[in-house]
């Protein structure tokens, strides 16, 4: 396929980069499989213990250098690597469509997340702000720096497979950190793409050899980053059960961690809601990405006055979906991500029939034509209850729960009533039931909206969640904290030496 040749991606790759140089690794290999068609789109050579350590040694010797750079400076080099992305935005966005099975404008949409947050990352290049504070003693002048942290280890999932590493990287860079990138073993090719967009950029402006660094792997890649002391920082996206391990590595060795983890999102439907524009936001949530968003909405909580219409309006856009290849921008919906995730989803709907959950509209493999992958599945529906233990589980598939209220109260006590705490919508014109979704007594998620989705955040605001969605927050706003270490300096220009609180100690 021509935008293979265009990123450069061979049958056979290495998978481990100190940036522009490839290591030789024995490790195992890993062979991509479009869920697309099912076929193998190539393969990499993932990192063994020897090549991995030279990885950390090298990013390790690159931040005593880049640290140095002034932070505009690196900038710059992140503002070269938005415009080497909008160059390649078009294959990129292909490659990520093929890869992972989301379809084709989600894949330049993702491209376009990455070009978004290098603009954010240039200016934020001059505005790593810090405070003055007066101090109690005369004479003496009080402030707080920031200071980069070392490496960033970046674990990303299989769902974003460029978009989220770049949330971190742009930011880890401009404030003079280094990265080491693990990507998914499910979409391994995506990365070795992204590593040579950038290398060609880092090389050009003689950026030190180990600031972008790749190491492909499975699972016990990711345990070498978590336990590895040499990494002050591990950013990482994944299931909760993943996030609870990892931090506990890094909690052992008193590392920091920025956790994004599981979602259980729902958008509350009002009496008062605009209907037509709501069923926009549910049917996108619901089914974007073929519901493998951390964002996706699950659970619909509908006031009981409008219950019927909006459900039997649901009912009728299923059945408008149009499944198949996500290369084709005629379709809502690409497939699952590959046949484990496919039996995740059907144990799910067996699960929720098991239950009491009532499918209004009926879920399933796709089989036949184009479906020859086997990992194309039927967005379902089913009428259930926020307690069922099905509801309370986040499956990674398009199956979305609908539910009741009478009042708002209930409504935003069953929003909240999930382990999780990601994103959250309410869908309503009433002002006073938008300022209470977003009140202390409101959401208790990382994300609350009003008459939008759950899912599609803009890089501009921090994006995370709470509870057992991890806590950290990643992209905009002040997120840039979480990458730096703090630094509180007091400066006595006096010729005395004072003491604070008034102690006296007199020599």
């Amino acid at each position: 396929m021509e935008f293979l040749q265009q990123l450069n991606i061979q049958p056979q790759n290495k998978g481990v980069s100190t940036g522009t140089n490839w290591i030789d690794s024995k490790g195992t290999i890993l062979e991509s499989f479009s869920p697309v068609d099912g076929k193998v789109i190539g393969s990499v050579i993932s990192a063994d213990a020897d090549a991995y350590k030279q990885i950390v040694n090298k990013a390790s010797a690159a931040f005593a250098e880049w640290r140095k750079w002034p932070a505009p400076k690196r900038g710059e080099i992140v503002r070269q690597v938005g415009e080497a992305l909008r160059a390649n935005k078009e294959p990129l966005g292909k490659l990520v469509s093929y890869e992972m099975g989301k379809s084709l404008q989600e894949g330049y949409g993702e491209v376009q997340e990455m070009i978004d947050i290098c603009d954010f990352a240039v200016g934020l290049s001059r505005q790593l702000y810090g405070l003055t504070m007066h101090s109690e003693r005369p004479n003496h002048r009080m402030y707080e720096q920031w200071h980069p942290m070392g490496i960033t280890g970046i674990i990303s999932a299989f769902n974003f497979p460029v978009a989220v590493w770049s949330w971190n990287a742009a930011l880890a860079w401009v404030c003079g950190n280094t990265c080491i990138w693990k990507p998914s073993e499910k979409t391994p090719l995506c990365a070795i793409a992204v590593q040579n967009i950038v290398a060609e950029v880092f090389k050009k402006n003689d950026v030190p050899e180990g600031v972008n660094c790749l190491v492909q792997g499975a699972r016990e890649v990711g345990e070498w980053i978590s336990n590895d002391t040499n990494i002050p920082l591990v950013s990482a996206t994944g299931s909760t059960r993943m996030g609870k391990e990892l931090n506990k590595a890094v909690a052992a060795r008193l590392g920091k961690t920025i956790l994004e983890l599981g979602g259980n999102n729902a958008i509350i439907i009002s009496k008062d809601a605009d209907l037509d524009m709501s069923l926009v936001g549910a049917v996108f949530g619901a089914v974007g990405t073929a519901g493998q968003r951390c964002t996706t909405t699950r659970r619909l909580i509908i006031h009981e006055s409008v219950y019927d219409n909006f459900r039997n309006k649901l009912v009728n856009a299923y059945k408008q979906l149009r499944i198949g290849n996500p290369l084709d921008s005629g379709n809502h919906v690409g497939p699952l991500i590959d046949r484990d995730a496919v039996n995740m989803y059907l144990n799910a709907i067996e699960q929720g029939k098991q239950q009491g959950a009532n499918f209004i509209v009926e879920g399933g493999v796709m089989e036949g034509g184009d479906y020859t992958s086997g990992c194309y599945v039927k967005p379902c529906i089913a009428e259930a209850t926020n307690d069922m233990q099905i509801v309370q589980h986040e499956t990674f598939a398009p199956i979305l729960y609908l539910m009741k209220y009478s009042s708002l109260d209930e409504a935003i006590a069953m929003q909240n009533g999930v382990p999780q705490g990601l994103s959250s919508s309410i869908m309503t014109l009433n002002m006073r039931e938008a300022e209470q979704f977003l009140s202390q007594a409101g959401s208790d998620c990382g994300i609350a909206n009003v008459n939008i989705g759950t899912s599609g955040a803009e890089i501009g605001g921090a994006f995370g969640g709470e509870k057992e969605t991890g806590g950290g927050r990643e992209s905009g706003s002040d997120a840039w904290k979480a990458y730096m270490r703090r630094q509180t300096n007091t400066i006595n220009w006096g010729s005395n030496l004072p003491l604070a609180q008034g102690i006296r100690f007199d020599l």
